[in-house]
């Protein structure tokens, strides 16, 4: 995948299809420890591990729509190849957490892309899973919850259509502020 959001997408997707009924994302852009993390976690069935091995294998897949499952296999070697790491852990009845590191400064690292959107199209399609999205970098950090679009709505008297555009407002305002250098 040619942006590292389109990954988060997936795996989020994957929650949404375990069940899950929260999802936190955490992306870290942390110059001084030239790393780039991404931690997704969620409450939804989980994997025995004999299946958490296989679900990193290209051709398994738990899904009856297609015959392979490339997401995190190609999410794990996009790490890698950036002189990273990538951690898979699952409980059964529990949920999942995928970890993804990459060296922040490798030319292999692809860009995060439009993360805003990625987020904001997860919240808004799926009203009945809660979202939590952190960013951080050495510059700060901010916490989007999903919840919050409901609170604007009710407080507000407004149009879920018009929550969403004040979330991705206050997520790419947040974005600069947390990316700027200054």
């Amino acid at each position: 995948m040619r942006e590292l959001s389109l990954h988060i997408l997936d795996i989020a997707m994957n929650s949404i299809e375990a069940e899950a009924t929260r999802v936190i994302i955490v992306v870290e852009e942390l110059e001084s420890e030239n790393l780039f993390r991404i931690r997704l976690r969620d409450n939804g069935k989980g994997m025995t591990r004999d299946m958490q091995e296989k679900v990193l294998d290209p051709f398994v897949t738990t899904r009856k729509t297609r015959s392979v499952g490339m997401g995190l296999s190609l999410f794990k070697q996009a790490a890698l190849q950036c002189n990273g790491n990538f951690k898979l852990t699952s409980e059964l009845g529990k949920g999942t957490t995928v970890l993804a590191e990459f060296q922040l400064d490798s030319l292999n690292r692809s860009p995060l892309g439009d993360i805003n959107s990625t987020i904001i199209n997860l919240v808004m399609g799926t009203l009945d899973v809660h979202f939590m999205y952190i960013h951080r970098t050495d510059s700060g950090r901010f916490c989007f919850d999903s919840y919050w679009i409901f609170g604007r709505m009710a407080e507000r008297d407004i149009s879920f259509y018009k929550a969403g555009e004040l979330a991705k407002e206050f997520i790419e305002q947040n974005l600069e502020l947390v990316n700027s250098k200054g």
